[in-house]
């Protein structure tokens, strides 16, 4: 009985690097690619290319597009010098159908999952649609 002790403790040894390393793929893989949810950095990654990373709507696909992109920095302006967060959120959440083709329509928004991504103990999508409103309210020209 004591021989056989020896012999599983080894191979127990043996396995269990093997084990760790197969465990640990397992983890990578089930965990979901992060993203951001930082209002400045979730502008840079889906809103810049075509309004620029100063908002002014003179991102490197703007010239591409058949309609000059906004100059997202004078929403408030537009607005009456007050902050639209309600049309930026409902424009952000879900399209905007024919007033701007390139943002996908109201069934199927351009940012698809980003803004509509629920864990079990978080809405991350309303927390980036919050976080990217507050951002675009920061950088408001007065």
């Amino acid at each position: 009985m004591h021989q056989r002790m020896p012999t599983r403790l080894l191979v127990l040894l043996l396995l269990l690097p093997g084990i760790f390393f197969v465990s640990a793929q397992v983890r990578s893989r089930a965990q979901p690619p992060l993203r951001p949810v930082d209002g400045a950095e979730i502008f840079q990654s889906y809103c810049a290319a075509c309004h620029g990373v100063d908002a002014r709507g003179n991102g490197p696909a703007a010239p591409a597009l058949k309609r000059r992109v906004l100059d997202l920095t004078l929403l408030s302006r537009a607005s009456g010098g007050t902050f639209p967060a309600l049309h930026v959120k409902t424009t952000i959440l879900l399209g905007s159908d024919d007033l701007i083709p390139a943002h996908g329509s109201k069934k199927m928004p351009i940012w698809g999952p980003l803004f509509h991504e629920i864990d079990f103990d978080r809405d991350w999508g309303r927390v980036r649609v919050e976080n990217l409103t507050q951002y675009l309210e920061s950088i408001q020209k007065k």
